[in-house]
């Protein structure tokens, strides 16, 4: 079937729409991959740089500080410098500073390398979903998301598997090697692909000619609040959220200067750096709460199901990664047929279809014990991941549906930004849940643990008695049993916020006439 673009196809002349949206999601893919993939070699990192720990966990948190400012402005930055000079700017950046964190002698340069990483990778992702709604007609969106979805949704599964496997056999360094080949392959085909149509190429111009005027209490309000926010939601629960006054200045800092951006960007400029009006768009402001889902959903389980398995069946980190194989090979079959469902049935009802069964999912999680076979948790997994490309696709064809014309890149950036936020935020409430429900399981198992309790008294004698060793075994089965009851609440919790998210597909509105046949009805 032949494949008809838009008058502004992102696409050069004589170069396939399809082929576009898969060079453009092959960055994607190493970006989302980069922030997953250094989890696993954290103490290898610490141990070669002769770092602690806590230090360590500052690699993470310098690249996401980075991603999160950037990630906002992105829309803007395109704007300015024209789309494809901003992505082929951000490709390079992301490949350069890969090199040098590969080759970084000391912690501190490693931390300042990812910092221009995360910048890099930040304003990717916005650029290529605008890239894809302005290449293909509103009825191929589905299709193309689906191609971009992969490495989306894939890669974050991937992450931990991946670094683990190259750190063991190689080194830590070459979790940042593998970004370069990719890089430079990116930046040749985006150089002979991609294209800013004549509208873009004409408003670039038109920006310079007259002054670039940049709106920079709107842009430090935003460094200060995401990037604050970003180390409140990486740092809360190894600082003790609000019993830290660390913790607490940078909260503020987040509230002030998150609060401060909306007000200044809404009321005060002309020309915002963050298209805050915007959310005014009901399809867009609704698919960005969705979008936060998205983000909560994914990434919170793929970093518990990997945890659970190695703190309480005692996989190793590839095993435990294994666990999540199948279902990314599953995601990237459904994605394009999520693609092809969205033309033909209503995406309210797909997506309302696929939150279902990623509830489902989690409240089958709750049925899990220490004695859960590796089969058994690979099927759940899978059975999670054929409802989230039900889900994810129509979304997206969603969310570009009603916008003005020009909006595009504005759009993109702020759905990545709430992707992002929705990750950070779901891996530190399942984290917190998990630390607060293990205590309050502990202190309930061990308040039963008296000689007035029959059942505690029968199973010790069961196993000799009460010597120490006997005493010391019972307590580390209690703490086992606590912890696999937290796991289980935070399952049950995932899966009850599954359903009350469906409410929010009845505030979405019907796609315009014209825009073409999907529909949010």
């Amino acid at each position: 079937m032949a494949m008809a673009r838009t008058i502004n196809s992102a696409a050069k002349p004589g170069v396939s729409p399809w082929l576009l949206a898969l060079v453009v999601s092959m960055a994607t893919f190493m970006e989302v991959l980069d922030t997953s993939i250094a989890n696993v070699s954290l103490r290898h990192i610490a141990g070669n740089l002769g770092a602690g720990q806590d230090e360590s966990t500052w690699v993470l948190t310098s690249y996401l500080v980075a991603n999160a400012i950037i990630i906002p402005i992105s829309g803007w930055l395109s704007s300015v410098m024209g789309r494809k000079r901003f992505y082929m700017t951000c490709v390079a950046l992301f490949t350069v500073s890969s090199l040098m964190c590969g080759l970084a002698p000391s912690l501190g340069l490693l931390l300042f390398f990812r910092v221009f990483q995360g910048a890099g990778g930040g304003g990717l992702a916005p650029s290529e979903q605008s890239i894809l709604a302005d290449t293909f007609q509103p009825e191929y969106f589905g299709m193309a998301f689906a191609i971009w979805g992969v490495a989306v949704v894939v890669a974050p599964a991937l992450g931990p598997t991946l670094g683990g496997w190259i750190t063991d056999n190689f080194s830590w360094r070459w979790i940042f090697f593998i970004n370069i080949p990719v890089g430079c392959l990116s930046l040749f085909l985006t150089y002979h692909l991609l294209q800013d149509s004549p509208a873009q190429v004409q408003k670039a111009r038109e920006t310079r000619k007259r002054g670039i005027k940049v709106d920079y209490t709107g842009f430090a309000l935003c460094v200060v609040g995401f990037g604050a926010l970003q180390v409140v939601l990486d740092k809360g629960q190894e600082d003790d959220w609000f019993g830290s006054p660390f913790i607490c200045t940078f909260a503020i800092l987040a509230l002030l200067g998150i609060l401060g951006m909306i007000l200044w960007e809404s009321l005060v400029v002309d020309d915002p750096i963050v298209d805050v009006p915007l959310l005014a768009n009901p399809n867009l402001s609704s698919s960005m709460v969705l979008q936060f889902v998205v983000g909560f959903i994914l990434t919170s389980t793929t970093v518990l199901l990997p945890q659970f398995v190695q703190s309480l069946l005692g996989y190793n980190a590839t095993n435990a990664g294994l666990i999540l194989m199948p279902g990314g090979l599953v995601l990237m079959m459904m994605m394009p047929v999520a693609g092809k469902l969205v033309t033909r049935v209503p995406p309210k009802l797909l997506m309302g279809f696929g939150l279902l069964m990623t509830a489902g999912s989690m409240f089958y999680l709750t049925g899990f014990n220490t004695q859960v076979s590796f089969e058994h948790a690979v099927w759940v997994r899978v059975f999670q991941c054929v409802g989230l490309p039900l889900f994810f696709i129509p979304l997206n064809t969603i969310a570009y549906g009603n916008l003005p014309p020009g909006k595009n890149n504005n759009a993109s950036a702020m759905m990545s930004l709430m992707r992002n936020l929705g990750g950070g935020i779901g891996i530190s409430v399942a984290s917190t849940l998990l630390v607060r429900r293990t205590q309050m399981h502990q202190e309930r198992l061990a308040s039963t643990a008296t000689h007035s309790y029959r059942p505690f008294v029968q199973y010790m004698n069961s196993r000799g008695g009460f010597t120490p060793h006997n005493l010391q075994s019972f307590y580390g089965v209690l703490q086992d049993q606590a912890t696999m009851l937290a796991y289980l609440d935070v399952f049950k919790i995932m899966g009850i916020g599954c359903l009350v998210v469906i409410v929010l597909l009845f505030a979405m509105r019907r796609v315009k006439k014209g825009s073409g046949p999907v529909m949010a009805h």
